[in-house]
């Protein structure tokens, strides 16, 4: 059911005295763009009457089809706390449609929508809950952002202030958060110094991934008022455990959450099973969608707490997807290699798809690896089958490249173009030269 009408969003309008709206898109990266427009220009936003050229925007479109139409989605209406109270600035996620009406294929909302409506057709709703982990880093005297930390912080797991100094900035970001409407269910510091994870409640995908965007946006926001930067890059520094955006995923029908099968050993029914044996298929090539970045494969090494190998488990330690020991109702499944850098709406979209494989094809998975993944020799688990992720940009868009299903879920608009930037990417990168290099090479050769 909707939460606003046009004519509800028009009133609050008025009420509240909102002066500006900001309409709200992703690229296909991820990246959050905006059109700003008068409260004067609102209904015709709402009419799906305003245009925005498409070509000024990666992976969009260009020449002759820049023209394309922002349609605002009024259940993602917020007032944006930060902003004036005099003359509000209000917000609304878009969808992205062509000059002819048509949705854009390039869209990740709309690929995500796919996705969503192909679960509809085998009966299931998707739901997804993130653990969105950032560093707070100092910014310096000329406003750029920095790797250093408030006071030479040295806290890690659930430490309290005054050890924790960006404790302030994730109390006013839980709080504006709230005012904004999430509904939080903890925050507290994670395992590096200024490392920070704030756990919003789960909700169905379309949901979800307009949250991680509206998250991302208002964690910079209100860091940036406490004189710190925010960055949700999955490894700022070397030496420390880098940032994850883990998944707690289940699949729903009528209701009713289908993973829960409380005489399982796990916890979990077939279809989450078989749920688990479409991702751990598609892995692979899907880790280039939920690691976008070279920096991505600087966090998932070994010694740093995040998966490394392509196994499931609930007992054991370590697992790229584990069963958490929370069951009944809240019985779910947990990927834990995707980082925050993601785009949302793919990487919702395309884990979504093979998980869906998974249950139309009865995919079993391979048999749990109990244990300490963390410490168990990489012979002993490559003697039992289990094979490891992409460990580089490079090598997980080849493994995209040899993924059909994958490949579908993103579209034949996003998929070619993705693959292209992240290889122009990985070559740009490859091609530099890093301390690290003149450190160990320069007065050996």
């Amino acid at each position: 059911m909707a939460k606003y009408t046009k004519e509800e969003i028009l009133a609050l309008a008025e009420e509240e005295n909102v002066e500006f709206i900001r309409l709200q898109f992703t690229d296909v990266f991820g990246n959050l763009k905006n059109k700003a427009i008068t409260a004067v220009q609102l209904e015709r936003a709402l009419n799906n009457e305003l245009m925005f050229d498409g070509s000024a925007i990666d992976g969009f479109a260009r020449g002759t089809e820049a023209d394309m139409y922002l349609y605002p989605d009024p259940d993602s209406w917020v007032i944006l706390p930060w902003r004036p109270q005099h003359g509000k600035v209000a917000r609304m996620l878009c969808d992205v449609y062509t000059a002819d009406r048509k949705p854009f294929a390039g869209d990740p909302r709309r690929v995500l929508k796919l996705a969503i409506e192909k679960a509809a057709e085998m009966g299931y709703t998707f739901h997804v809950g993130p653990e969105c982990e950032f560093f707070l880093f100092r910014i310096d005297e000329d406003g750029q952002p920095t790797t250093q930390t408030e006071e030479m912080e040295r806290a890690g797991y659930f430490d309290i202030g005054p050890i924790d100094s960006g404790e302030n900035a994730r109390r006013d970001m839980v709080l504006t958060l709230e005012e904004m409407g999430f509904t939080i269910e903890s925050s507290h510091h994670e395992q590096a110094p200024a490392q920070h994870e704030i756990d919003f409640s789960h909700d169905e995908a379309m949901q979800t991934a307009d949250n991680v965007v509206t998250f991302k946006m208002a964690v910079k926001t209100i860091a940036r008022r406490h004189g710190q930067h925010a960055t949700f890059m999955p490894k700022p520094k070397y030496g420390n455990c880098g940032s994850g955006m883990h998944l707690n995923m289940s699949l729903h029908r009528n209701g009713e959450n289908i993973f829960r099968n409380d005489a399982d050993p796990e916890g979990i029914s077939q279809e989450a099973r078989w749920f688990i044996g479409g991702i751990m298929t598609h892995i692979k090539g899907m880790t280039a969608i939920l690691n976008p970045l070279v920096n991505s494969y600087k966090r998932l090494v070994p010694g740093y707490d995040a998966p490394v190998w392509i196994s499931w488990s609930g007992k054991g330690r370590g697992p790229l997807l584990g069963v958490p020991a929370d069951k009944g109702p809240r019985a779910r499944v947990e990927l834990r290699s995707p980082d925050s850098a993601a785009n949302p709406y793919l990487a919702l979209a395309v884990v979504l798809r093979a998980g869906l494989e998974g249950i139309e094809k009865h995919i079993e998975p391979p048999a749990p690896v109990e244990g300490n993944l963390f410490t168990m020799p990489a012979e002993e688990l490559k003697a039992m089958g289990v094979e490891s992720l992409p460990t580089t940009l490079m090598e997980a868009v080849h493994s995209l490249e040899g993924d059909s299903l994958v490949q579908d879920a993103l579209g034949p608009h996003i998929a070619p173009l993705y693959i292209e930037g992240k290889k122009k990417e990985f070559l740009e990168y490859s091609a530099q030269v890093s301390q690290w290099e003149v450190d160990r090479y320069l007065y050996k050769y």
